[in-house]
């Protein structure tokens, strides 16, 4: 268990944890020296004969030191507010307390000291003061302890109450990668760096690797202490020291609030969806796009505040934002966090930690919102993915997942109804239905696209994304068609896709000009007549002759050699014929003997040769072509 102070400068709280401990603390010169808690101290004390070590954070009091107790109120399981009973509740008490109430600490006890100050009136009074003071939040009711560190009283008390407060400890979870917001560093002699925490989640092992800071630097876990004690595992919610080693890895270079985390789960985002909650003590409306500090773990980043859902935000009241940071945060799914003002002198409020990647455009859509909704409303992934996918019309990417909920895949429990698709950029999760409801749409597309558009074969596959306009991303989108051609509901002409029964519609005047086409390419054998020349023969626009036989290509009725330039079927399957019997000889094709079989010169019949390559006829390697014998068009002429 981790057992944290709270409360205003000078009422206690460090000579407390000595008379429960029996251990002065890590109190460093200018703590001494001033007669006040500055920087985090931590000690390990077992409280009872045989019972596993608990650990205690002091955390400064005085106001200008608020940043430094949040950084050791993240992780902690159990807050002894401390009010000293001469002084009573002041200003820092009440900004702990509520810290602590936006952070979700989950058990705290109270702690009235320097009893042996007053009269028994005014701890009566002060008592009164405690229990309105808690009445409307989580901590309704807690235990106080009247107590003095000075002469011992209650101090016994209170160490049993800790003692039946472990019993109930939250177990946090160790499934997940371990995460570990860093409070200090330093070195020691003859070890290299070491790095302490609160492990938030996971375990880690000697020789893991791990990497550090938002840069990513991977290092070598070389030995660790859980709860000061040396061990080859440590695991979420202990006090955590890592002896840690990587090149040119020096303490410099370790910062309070850098994380450690493991590879797949290293993933620092800008802009983070919350659920904010404006502290009811607020005065003033927060407004929209307001500048903040953030607190989550360890870290302390400047921020813009995005509200999703108004204008402004009235005292007490929640609502979805979006932190836009100055500075990449490390945050998953459900992390708690805290709200400072611009200038970091009081604490506005707070928010759990929805989607860490959250997205840059339609942030303040109905879809969106709801995505939210779902968010705030799930414990836990399995719980939340039904609903995601129902709102994710593109599909969820299973790695984004694992960051946000911290949860590798192979740990996930699945509904039956959720398919893995796989996409050249990776797996994309989709329901079923709603999977099906894609290709239904791509089909009724399709349907559409050859109604208005009966005299073309259909559209290629970029162009049928474009037409059908459904909110997928092109690899998923070619995965889905892919499956539709699979299983023959889609069929395809060469890059051209359509369904199964559609076939091109000539319109009367098209059927009427290419009987006028047709017989000139046919006379123009291995030399036909350019697009041009058949439009002023026939004295219409060259687009027109174009566009036509372009459709005729498709439908597989002439050949496009080259641009304008077109031969009909019956005579490239000739050219065809003579390539294969001049091959028959030699593998290897002669451009020179080609072009005298067809007559016609030899830039002309390097153009044939190159569409053959184009249709695979042919290969060329270097200078050399040879016979493709798996080409559809060689097995053809084989079989007559």
């Amino acid at each position: 268990m981790i057992v944290g102070t709270a409360g205003h400068i000078d009422h206690g709280k460090t000579a407390l944890l000595q008379a429960l401990t029996g251990q002065a603390g890590d109190q460093r010169q200018e703590e001494r020296d001033r007669g006040m808690t500055i920087d985090l101290g931590y000690r390990y004390a077992s409280l009872a004969e045989g019972a596993p070590l608990t650990g205690f954070i002091d955390v400064p009091g005085h106001e200008r030191f608020i940043h430094n107790m949040l950084a050791g109120a993240h992780g902690i399981d159990l807050v002894l507010l401390v009010v000293a009973a001469d002084d009573g509740v002041m200003p820092q008490t009440r900004e702990h307390l509520a810290i602590l109430e936006l952070l979700g600490i989950p058990q705290a006890l109270v702690a009235i000291s320097k009893c042996d100050r007053v009269e028994p009136a005014r701890l009566a009074e002060v008592q009164a003061q405690v229990r309105e003071l808690l009445a409307p939040g989580p901590y309704a009711g807690a235990r106080q302890f009247p107590l003095s560190s000075i002469t011992g009283e209650g101090i016994d008390s209170l160490r049993q109450a800790l003692l039946e407060a472990e019993a109930h400890v939250r177990q946090r979870s160790v499934r997940g990668g371990f995460r570990l917001a860093v409070d200090r560093a330093f070195a020691v002699t003859g070890a290299g760096v070491v790095v302490t925490g609160t492990a938030l989640a996971g375990r880690v092992s000697a020789g893991d690797t791990l990497l550090l800071g938002k840069a990513g630097k991977a290092v070598r876990v070389r030995g660790l202490h859980a709860q000061n004690q040396t061990a080859l595992v440590a695991e979420a919610g202990q006090r955590v020291a890592l002896n840690i080693a990587a090149e040119r890895l020096a303490v410099e270079q370790v910062h309070r609030g850098d994380w450690l985390v493991p590879e797949w789960l290293h993933a620092p985002s800008a802009r983070v969806d919350i659920e904010l909650n404006l502290l009811p003590s607020e005065t003033r409306l927060f407004e929209h796009f307001s500048a903040v500090h953030v607190h989550l773990g360890n870290q302390d980043v400047t921020a813009r505040v995005a509200l999703l859902e108004g204008e402004s935000l009235a005292a007490g009241q929640r609502m979805f934002a979006q932190l836009l940071l100055n500075a990449p945060l490390q945050a998953v799914h459900g992390d708690r966090l805290v709200l400072r003002d611009q200038r970091a002198q009081r604490t506005l409020g707070g928010g759990k930690v929805l989607d860490p990647f959250a997205p840059s455009r339609q942030r303040r859509s109905d879809e969106r919102l709801r995505q939210l909704q779902v968010l705030r409303d799930a414990e836990d992934l399995e719980q939340a993915l039904p609903a995601l996918l129902a709102s994710a019309p593109g599909g969820l990417d299973p790695q984004r997942l694992e960051r946000q909920f911290n949860r590798l895949r192979e740990t996930w429990h699945l509904p039956q109804d959720v398919l893995v698709v796989a996409t050249r950029q990776g797996p994309v999760l989709f329901a079923n239905g709603q999977w099906q409801s894609l290709k239904q749409q791509v089909l009724e597309q399709l349907a559409q696209f050859h109604e208005q558009e009966p005299d073309q074969l259909g559209p290629d596959r970029d162009r049928l994304r474009r037409f059908a306009a459904l909110p997928l991303e092109r690899p998923v989108f070619v995965s889905l068609l892919d499956e539709l051609l699979n299983d023959g509901t889609v069929a395809s002409s060469g890059p051209w896709l359509h369904l199964p029964d559609h076939q091109v519609q000539l319109s009367e005047a098209d059927n009427a000009l290419w009987a006028r086409l047709l017989p000139k390419l046919l006379e123009g054998s291995y030399d036909p007549p350019w697009v041009r020349t058949l439009a002023t023969e026939e004295k219409c626009a060259e687009a027109e002759v174009r566009l036509l036989l372009r459709k005729l290509a498709r439908l597989g009725l002439v050949h496009q050699v080259v641009r304008d330039l077109f031969y009909p079927e019956a005579t490239l399957k000739r050219m065809a014929e003579l390539l294969l019997a001049q091959a028959s000889a030699t593998p290897i094709v002669q451009v020179a003997a080609f072009r005298d079989m067809l007559g016609i010169g030899r830039k002309r019949s390097v153009q044939i040769l190159e569409y053959f390559d184009r249709i695979g006829l042919t290969r060329r390697v270097a200078d050399q072509r040879h016979i493709r014998a798996d080409s559809a068009l060689a097995q053809q002429q084989a079989r007559h």
